[in-house]
């Protein structure tokens, strides 16, 4: 279609301008996905013409790296699951995409971030390459390699990955993971250590700089002496259990003789 052509090459030079304009792009991707639907191509049905399909599959792929970039994941699964259909039904039929396995890698690492464990094995396996074509493809070898390192709890290794990232976009994912560890292993500073020094502090969190700890202690309410460069964390009051030992010595004895009875 005419219309659609037109906003195609406005979000491509949208989404290719140094820096992307998010907002054209978000504008123009709301446009397009009105026209795919009215052309059919949206959730293509029969034999389509093809042509008409690869530019379905771009709009959506864009759209996919957009909604990274505009920091929207619930946008980015909508189009990663439009674009299932692109990659299953019609990916014998449509030339290979050079973005299907940085999304699809990204759609790994942002199973990670929920915490998604099973379902990104799951996804793994599903996907149409040999193990040792995983270890070749950076795009799925890295978020493979993340959540090895996740389950290890090699927490330094997660954060040097970051600089790894075989795309931009792939940072944002990193960056998630790296708070949920960061609140994981400040839970543990909370109950290990009554206070540590800020230098200290700062590389147990993975932090570069003393602002962005600082930032992180006051989210936390912990408090901070900088003349002394430490860091108090804040102790949540034990709570007194009652063991009702009366009880539970009936209770055993009562258990014992009916055992006994039993036997």
């Amino acid at each position: 279609m005419p219309d659609l052509r037109t906003l195609y090459t406005e979000l491509i030079n949208s989404f290719t301008a140094q820096p992307c304009d998010i907002g054209k792009c978000g504008a123009l991707l709301s446009q397009l996905k009105i026209g795919l639907i009215e052309a059919g191509l949206l959730l293509p049905q029969g034999e389509p013409n093809l042509n008409d399909l690869s530019i379905a599959r771009d709009i959506l792929e864009i759209g996919a790296f957009w909604s990274i970039r505009a920091r929207d994941v619930p946008a980015f699964d909508r189009y990663f699951s439009q674009l299932q259909t692109f990659y299953t039904d019609y990916g014998s039929v449509l030339q290979p995409s050079r973005r299907e396995y940085p999304i699809r890698g990204l759609n790994l690492i942002r199973l990670l971030t929920q915490n998604r464990i099973a379902e990104f094995h799951t996804t793994l396996e599903s996907l149409p390459l040999s193990a040792d074509a995983i270890a070749e493809n950076p795009f799925i070898s890295h978020p493979v390699n993340l959540e090895r390192w996740l389950m290890e709890g090699s927490y330094s290794k997660v954060w040097n990955a970051r600089e790894e990232a075989p795309a931009e976009e792939y940072k944002f994912f990193v960056d998630s993971l790296m708070g949920t560890i960061r609140n994981e292993i400040a839970s543990c500073g909370e109950a290990a250590y009554e206070s540590l020094p800020l230098k200290d502090a700062a590389t147990l969190l993975f932090f570069p700089n003393r602002s962005d700890l600082l930032r992180f202690a006051e989210e936390r309410g912990w408090q901070v002496n900088l003349t002394a460069g430490t860091i108090s964390f804040a102790k949540k009051g034990e709570e007194k259990l009652e063991i009702p030992k009366e009880r539970l010595i009936s209770s055993s004895l009562a258990y014992a003789r009916e055992l006994e009875q039993i036997v």
